[in-house]
């Protein structure tokens, strides 16, 4: 296993590892000598194969969607996937894969380069999600699958599920794209390119060559803020903290210091994520988000999704994301139905904004239940 410098701790023991030794071509034209992609996997694969389900990952979750046998701990996405679930484990093997560039457990910029014995750093190769999807790809030929009955994600993990079955229509069944997008929309581009400058900007990035154990934390709390800003909305916001402050109506010690609640929501968050994520691998995988664009694969993101063959489509929107607005789950499902193909389109009123799929079970569940069992 390539290891993740700080991060094998957050890797579970259920996880799983494909090694590619041989050397990973990447879309914009770079090369990984080897590569390593994490992954777990729930439920029992059918005889003939036809029964896998591929979940891709938005940018900052591990491969532990769920938990299992050997290891219990609640998943990212516990309420969606195991015996009786949307994504009955006793009806299809499910497979959850560790994006490549992230830190937990698959190579990335934080991984040890075989040429040099040291980590990659920024020397890591430019990374997008084609990369992403066919890194994914990897893992479940290992297996001996060569189709997919359903490929599904969120955010990220939606663009990846989308670009998997534009690069390879022939091994997709079934596609399930989550508030994601056809291609970055400049308002998305601006928050996170706002996002990596307060990361370059501490000190401490030191140019990507932070210490391990002492990593940019100004930077990271701050970008990890604004990033909280765009994930949920405005109305749950004002719903869950209204104007309420702390201490009694004062601010914290210092000056200018945090009053309201909503000020030590963002603070508390922040500083969760510190040491949980290495910096480089998000930095990547920000970048590689700005960077899709499906009309690469054809003269328009239209064209490019008229590659597509599944039999059956489900594009889910939530009304409260701005950051992966409705209009750009509008564009997948018409640029679907523009070809002929089944499409059914699905917009929320779940109040939690871009986190809702993490979220709101009662709306998000029923939906792909109903979509896996043919409803």
């Amino acid at each position: 296993m390539a290891a993740n410098i700080q991060f094998s701790k957050a890797v579970s023991n259920a996880t799983r590892f494909v090694r590619i030794r041989k050397d990973f071509q990447l879309f914009r034209g770079g090369v990984l000598p080897e590569i390593d992609i994490a992954y777990e996997c729930w439920g029992q694969l059918s005889p003939r194969r036809d029964n896998a389900v591929l979940i891709f990952t938005g940018l900052s979750p591990s491969a532990h969607a769920a938990s299992s046998l050997e290891d219990a701990t609640p998943g990212w996405w516990e309420y969606m996937v195991g015996p009786g679930k949307a994504l009955d484990t006793g009806k299809f093997f499910v497979i959850c894969v560790n994006s490549l560039g992230s830190c937990f457990g698959s190579t990335g910029p934080a991984s040890v380069n075989p040429a040099t014995g040291q980590p990659y750093r920024l020397a890591f190769p430019d990374l997008t999600v084609e990369d992403i999807a066919s890194a994914g790809r990897q893992v479940y030929r290992s297996l001996g699958i060569s189709r997919l009955h359903t490929v599904l994600g969120p955010s990220m993990g939606g663009m990846s599920a989308l670009v998997l079955a534009v690069m390879f229509p022939e091994e997709v069944t079934r596609l399930v794209s989550i508030s994601a997008a056809a291609q970055s929309s400049p308002f998305g581009i601006a928050i996170r390119s706002l996002q990596r400058e307060i990361i370059r900007n501490d000190p401490k990035w030191n140019n990507g060559d932070y210490r391990f154990d002492d990593p940019p934390t100004d930077g990271i709390r701050m970008g990890r803020k604004l990033g909280l800003i765009t994930y949920r909305s405005a109305a749950e916001y004002a719903q869950r903290f209204g104007r309420k402050r702390k201490f009694g109506g004062h601010a914290d010690r210092a000056p200018f210091g945090p009053e309201f609640e909503i000020e030590h929501y963002l603070e508390h968050n922040a500083e969760k994520v510190l040491g949980h994520f290495d910096t480089n691998c998000y930095l990547y995988l920000s970048r590689a988000i700005d960077w899709f664009d499906l009309s690469a694969h054809g003269g328009s993101y239209e064209d490019a999704l008229g590659r597509i063959k599944t039999v059956d489509n489900l594009v889910i929107g939530v009304r409260t994301d701005f950051l992966f607005p409705i209009s750009q789950q509008q564009e997948i499902a018409d640029a679907l139905r523009q070809h002929g193909k089944s499409v059914r389109f699905q917009v929320l009123e779940s109040i939690q904004g871009h986190d809702s799929f993490l979220i709101d079970q009662d709306r998000f569940a029923p939906i792909i239940r109903d979509f896996m069992s043919g409803n």
